[in-house]
């Protein structure tokens, strides 16, 4: 089978970033699994990418870091040649929910250059090189994901950086899909709700009861990181050829307004 190109998924070694890298690999892209920290967990993605008869490349990046970003686009085009995909979807939660009045410097700082800054300069870096290969030709449609949250509207006041940081990656995917559209280059904001992860585990309980006894989406269950999967999966095979700068909600029906 022939590949439909070259991916990048930051924070691919577990939770919503595994699930987008192997719905990537099953329809036909070779995907580089970007990773912070965990070596194991990123070669056990790996392998189930060869599995899917894919090339896997891992690349060991903090997006937060300049150099690092660097090194992730160097090595992917040298490794394939092109990026026909970047999916930004690394990302942290705060160490500690401090209430707004609490919440130290510190954590703002975290999670505004893991969350903010590195996806807006890894997506400035990323578009050059896009830019350069559709003005070639040799690529002839490349695209954008931002994976952000309902967080980007929804506030939580005992964890505002994070809700900041969704809420500025949200206005970047209005930047640069503004940006990039005569390059033919689509950008897209993909927004999970409530979805069942490492990451949400400690809050399990509180979720648990939110979604099953009180309602909070109409959808009553708990995403999963397939949902958010199949939306990038149609972005990238080009089922969305006339959107760009489009939000599309994987929460179970969160957003909309109710009585």
């Amino acid at each position: 089978m022939g590949s439909n190109g070259a991916a990048i998924v930051t924070g691919a070694s577990r939770g919503i970033g595994r699930g987008i890298a192997l719905a990537l690999a099953g329809v036909g892209f070779d995907v580089v699994v970007n990773y912070a920290r965990n070596a194991g967990a990123a070669e056990e993605v790996g392998r189930e990418i060869e599995g899917l008869g894919r090339r896997a490349w891992l690349v060991r990046a903090d997006v937060s870091v300049g150099a690092d970003r660097e090194r992730l686009v160097a090595v992917t085009l040298g490794a394939f040649g092109r990026i026909d995909l970047l999916v930004n979807n690394a990302g942290v939660a705060p160490d500690v929910r401090a209430d707004l009045l609490e919440a130290t410097e510190e954590s703002f700082d975290r999670l505004i250059n893991i969350n903010l800054k590195g996806p807006y300069f890894l997506t400035q870096l990323v578009a050059r090189e896009m830019v350069k290969k559709t003005g070639t030709g040799t690529v002839s449609s490349s695209k954008i994901v931002n994976i952000t949250s309902v967080s980007a509207y929804a506030a939580s006041v005992n964890r505002g950086d994070y809700c900041v940081a969704k809420a500025g990656l949200a206005m970047m995917t209005q930047l640069y899909a503004a940006r990039l559209a005569e390059h033919g280059i689509n950008v897209y904001e993909i927004r999970p709700g409530v979805i069942e992860t490492d990451m949400t585990g400690p809050v399990k309980a509180k979720y648990d009861e939110l979604i099953f006894e009180k309602g909070l989406t109409p959808i009553r269950r708990w995403g999963r990181t397939e949902d958010v999967a199949k939306a990038v999966v149609a972005v990238a095979t080009d089922l969305l050829p006339f959107s760009t700068g489009e939000v599309i909600n994987v929460d179970g029906g969160f957003h909309m307004r109710r009585l």
